[in-house]
């Protein structure tokens, strides 16, 4: 059975056992042969824009004999995927506003009719997706975040459930540190840090933070250079998100999350 990375295992692990699957960007169809090879999929369709990636999804697909249940297809996003083929739809390895847009452009066209489960890992711009799912009603089940290699990926795992509104509300807006922060400041962080990331913190969640806090420290100090006043609006508000993120990192490593 093909061996899976960190990464890619934690997205199979979400996968819900028997849903048919659709894997977008699928990086030499490696997780979909996988999904077939232990049985967690029934089928799946593995989707890729450039020619050398489709034809290398297409080899693996045959070097593992699974031809008459893997389906490649050479397409933009969701328009390889037809409406009612997959229950679930898997994107990784790309930013997060791309993700949306290709989320967005498969929701005005019908590509996700019949999509009960979505698993993402954005490789930034993790809020940008929170905020897709938020305003198209999925609910966001769980969530995961790992190294490898150097760099740290966040899962996201959804689903189309009938209270998914009344449960992201639950979930959003839950206090579950003690922050002074107002209700739309504490929304923003959960959009950005994650939800379940905050509730349960792991040393990983607090290295990426400080990661991103040393990024926003250098554009600062390169804003403090400039001598126009839009540069020095900039400045301002990354040095109230530094405060706001010193602020939540403080909380994580000195007390417990609270109880939702």
């Amino acid at each position: 059975m093909l061996k899976l990375s960190k990464r890619l295992q934690k997205i199979a692990d979400y996968v819900t056992i028997g849903n048919r699957v659709a894997d977008i960007g699928s990086d030499h169809a490696m997780l979909p042969v996988y999904l077939l090879q232990s049985n967690v999929a029934p089928s799946a369709i593995a989707g890729e824009l450039n020619r050398g990636p489709y034809e290398a999804a297409k080899k693996q697909g045959a070097d593992a004999g699974l031809t008459a249940r893997l389906t490649v297809r050479q397409g933009d996003g969701l328009s390889v995927l037809q409406p009612g083929e997959a229950e679930t739809v898997t994107i990784a390895g790309m930013g997060g506003s791309l993700m949306s847009d290709i989320l967005e452009a498969g929701y005005s066209t019908g590509k996700l009719e019949g999509v009960t489960e979505l698993v993402l890992q954005p490789n930034v711009g993790e809020e940008v997706v929170r905020r897709w799912l938020l305003k198209h009603h999925w609910f966001l089940k769980a969530e995961s975040i790992v190294e490898e290699d150097g760099k740290i990926y966040e899962i996201l795992h959804a689903v189309r459930i009938q209270d998914a509104e009344l449960l992201n509300s639950k979930l959003y807006h839950a206090r579950i540190l003690n922050l002074g922060l107002d209700d739309d400041a504490w929304f923003g962080v959960q959009l950005q840090m994650g939800p379940y990331l905050l509730r349960e913190p792991k040393p990983v969640l607090v290295k990426k933070w400080h990661h991103e806090l040393n990024k926003l420290d250098r554009i600062c100090a390169h804003l403090a250079t400039s001598e126009l006043q839009e540069s020095a609006l900039k400045r301002e508000q990354f040095l109230a998100e530094m405060n706001v993120i010193k602020e939540v990192l403080q909380c994580l490593q000195t007390d417990k999350p609270l109880s939702s």
